[in-house]
């Protein structure tokens, strides 16, 4: 076999030049094949606060010039195991969200095929739910890992049924989630009733609440994760307003109290050996980002995302 290719050598082309892919990873058409993509999904019409996530994609590849071959934090290097590439992005409707939904279902079905590992920057959070929708065409009920400041179970906004605040709602109803092993992580502010955690937790979701991580050690918030999942398929979604907005300003709908940067890097690793089956990253807004503070944080979440993946060191 063929040694995978990888990022373009920062010895000889700065990286403040050349392409703009993840990483500066070789595009998919650039490679024989691929075993994991990074794509984007520019997409954020079902925002229902601060628009922008649409931008979101190149906005993290720009963002992640900076990262390098070794993770020393995990002691892998996720781009010399196999072949990692960026397969760009996929054009969408921006006016028609069924539409939009049915092209990302579609995409992230041929994408995949039988045996590639997507990661997903998004984008709002509607994605999610196209995307879980193959997900489970290839493993059955995914146990859904939800990293988000807000619980996206609501049913509907002025009568819409798909929008960033809906897509777990919909995927329970349609039986893509493992109702046992799926959960929320970051969870705070306010909410229209406690009716939505009730309704939460009756959709198949436990929680681990933002304002734990202040009482608790990170080492006992993992292990709840983990025995949570267990060894089902695990998906991770995660909104970057799960971070705090002093780590994350750029984003749609922030919410004070949240994670710090370290600790949600510290939870992605944690879950090494588990069985991820893919991850999508959404809600980067680059117009309220400062100096890529949103789009580095987001960059460093994939970058961990690709060492935790089966083989992925």
């Amino acid at each position: 076999m063929n040694e995978p290719i990888g990022p373009v050598d920062a010895t000889r082309v700065p990286r403040y030049g050349g392409d703009t892919t993840f990483a500066r990873l070789p595009r998919l058409a650039d490679v024989p094949d691929a075993d994991v993509l990074l794509w984007g999904v520019p997409f954020d019409t079902g925002v229902s606060y601060r628009p922008g996530a649409r931008f979101g994609p190149n906005h993290v590849r720009q963002s992640s010039r900076l990262l390098r071959p070794y993770n020393p934090a995990m002691d892998a290097e996720p781009f010399a195991v196999r072949q990692v590439a960026d397969a760009g992005d996929v054009g969408v409707n921006p006016f028609d969200i069924q539409e939009a939904i049915g092209t990302i279902e579609r995409s992230a079905r041929e994408l995949s095929g039988t045996r590639r590992t997507l990661l997903t920057i998004g984008g709002d959070h509607t994605i999610a739910l196209p995307l879980l929708r193959v997900q489970h065409e290839r493993h059955g009920p995914i146990a859904v890992l939800h990293f988000d400041a807000h619980l996206d179970t609501w049913d509907t906004y002025f009568g819409a049924p798909h929008t960033h605040g809906t897509p777990f709602r919909r995927a329970a109803e349609e039986g893509l989630i493992d109702f046992e092993h799926s959960m929320h992580v970051g969870l705070r502010g306010p909410l229209y009733s406690k009716l939505d955690l009730d309704e939460s937790e009756r959709l198949g979701f436990a929680a681990v609440h933002s304002r734990e991580f202040a009482r608790t050690p990170l080492d006992t918030i993992i292990e709840r994760i983990r025995a949570r999942l267990g060894s089902r398929p695990v998906y991770l979604s995660i909104d970057i307003d799960v971070l705090d907005p002093a780590f994350a300003p750029g984003t749609g709908t922030p919410e004070a109290g949240g994670l710090s940067s370290r600790e949600l890097l510290e939870v992605v690793r944690g879950l090494a050996d588990l069985n991820v089956v893919g991850a999508d990253l959404v809600e980067v807004a680059p117009a309220y980002d400062h100096a890529e503070i949103t789009g580095i944080a987001a960059a460093h979440v994939l970058y961990d995302l690709l060492c935790i993946l089966p083989g992925g060191r």
